[in-house]
């Protein structure tokens, strides 16, 4: 059998940081590919040289081409230009359509079997256009930014409530972006959802910094975006994969009919398991909460039409 393999295509701080994850999981052998040269090389020895010490057991190269990653089971694309301070997300479209597009062209011919999570940004067209160009099932091309977003939910409602992050649970739908949709009904604490223990409008407030969580860490570092909790929530989303766990987690997947979508990729709760995504949870949703999800479609939906490919 072997162990599993995982490649990782960009070597940046998202990229070299999920290595890390990944590593120290053991989830499995890592390739980390990016075209500077010796960059991935230097990331990769780099690690490999502290798995002793850490005691985890992981090859790990680096590369800038592709061959090294034949026959993965996990492919996490992470390349394309990172936000700069006063950038929209649309910006990055046309600049990072080129980039995803090539690498997804490598990536399907070396591994025509794995599972693709997509990671690059603006993050729920890139993830429609990795299933287009792959023409893989829509079970295996995931893009990772609910986890993300859920998990920049939960850290607030537990720097409200100063409860332990791990008692909370949080939930939310749409793209990634300004108009996501957090569901604080069904976001809870030990199982008490926070609409019991939070007043509306510190929900509220959570909610908008929720929406704005990127922008904010953007805004501070200058030069540069989120590395920690972007790269954790891909290989979390690469181990339900891997380990076969069936968790529910919120991802991007491609729609139709599911919450009245139709040819979109778009946040939605999604059991994860070894075939990638094997079932699509289906809420009831308010008539409020129906009308965010539309407002945040319709805005998903207008950058997909401008990569062209519809």
């Amino acid at each position: 059998m072997g162990r599993k393999k995982i490649t990782i295509v960009g070597a940046g701080n998202v990229g070299a940081t999920a290595a890390h994850w990944a590593a120290e999981k053991e989830l499995g052998d890592v390739v980390l590919v990016d075209i500077i040269e010796g960059m991935p090389q230097g990331k990769a020895l780099d690690l490999l040289e502290a798995s002793p010490v850490a005691g985890f057991d992981a090859q790990i190269i680096g590369t800038n081409g592709y061959d090294e990653s034949k026959d993965s089971d996990v492919v996490i694309i992470t390349s394309g230009l990172a936000r700069k301070p006063g950038m929209s997300r649309e910006d990055l479209l046309q600049k990072n359509k080129a980039i995803v597009q090539s690498v997804v062209e490598q990536i399907v011919k070396r591994s025509p079997n794995c599972i693709i999570i997509v990671v690059s940004n603006p993050l729920d067209t890139m993830t429609y256009l990795t299933l287009k160009v792959s023409k893989f099932p829509k079970n295996r091309v995931i893009g990772m930014a609910g986890i993300l977003d859920a998990g920049r939910f939960r850290t607030f409602v537990a720097m409200e409530l100063n409860v332990s992050v791990e008692d909370t649970q949080a939930l939310l739908l749409g793209g990634h972006g300004d108009d996501m949709v957090p569901l604080p009904r069904y976001s809870t604490v030990s199982g008490i959802p926070v609409t019991e223990l939070l007043a509306q409008e510190k929900i509220n407030q959570i909610v908008e910094r929720t929406r704005k969580a990127g922008g904010e860490i953007v805004s501070l570092l200058k030069t540069g975006s989120a590395f920690y909790s972007p790269s954790l929530g891909a290989i979390t989303m690469a181990e339900a994969i891997l380990k076969d766990k069936k968790r529910i987690i919120p991802c991007c997947v491609y729609l139709e009919g599911e919450y009245g979508l139709t040819d979109i990729c778009f946040g939605v709760p999604v059991k994860l398991g070894a075939k990638g995504i094997e079932e699509i949870v289906t809420l009831k949703l308010n008539p409020e909460e129906k009308e965010a999800v539309k407002k945040s479609a319709a805005g998903v939906n207008k950058s997909i039409d401008e990569l062209g490919l519809r």
